[in-house]
């Protein structure tokens, strides 16, 4: 099964737990907001097995629920995508 992440920046408080718990996924922007590094924050490239597990420790413990899990890719036009 695939997995696709992104960030939802309108929420994203950047309080690094994303970032602490999968380095290789998020990263943050000049303004300390979190976003996925893999497809700049669209939620279309489907995560590697490898980082699954790190992925549902962000999601778990992201206190503004900003990261965003989908068994299918989000759709580029609904997300916040990097600037």
């Amino acid at each position: 099964m695939a997995y696709y992440t992104r960030i939802d920046k309108e929420t994203c408080i950047a309080c690094g737990a994303c970032g602490t718990a999968a380095p290789d996924k998020y990263d943050y922007d000049d303004e300390c907001i979190a976003f996925v590094k893999t497809d700049n924050n669209q939620g279309i490239t489907a995560v590697k097995n490898e980082y699954i597990d790190d992925m549902i420790e962000a999601y778990q413990g992201c206190p503004t629920d900003s990261v965003k899990i989908s068994e299918h890719p989000f759709k580029a036009a609904s997300c916040n995508n990097q600037a």
